[in-house]
């Protein structure tokens, strides 16, 4: 009978863990979903990286444009700012 425990124990113990390999928190199909999820998030990410440099480009490019725009006034135009006073040097 002793010898008869031992190889029972182990068909057991070796379904359990072959359960666990399979329908079990760690298991293959479980890992397969969760790494397709991560690849969906890594393009999302990338996705809004791009967008978000887009933003960035787009906001450092008005920036500068208006101030080319007002330095372009103030030197052709001689435009000024409310309350500011304007000193014109010549040499």
């Amino acid at each position: 009978m002793g010898r008869r425990l031992v190889p029972a124990a182990l068909l057991v113990l070796l379904l359990v863990l072959q359960g666990q390999l399979w329908f079990g928190r760690g298991s293959l199909p479980n890992v397969a979903r969760l790494s397709n999820e991560l690849a969906a998030q890594q393009r999302s990410n990338a996705d809004a990286a791009q967008a978000n440099a887009r933003l960035e480009a787009e906001i450092r490019d008005l920036r500068e444009g208006l101030e080319m725009v007002e330095e372009k006034a103030r030197s052709e135009l001689g435009m000024v700012k409310p309350n500011e006073i304007f000193v014109q040097v010549t040499k």
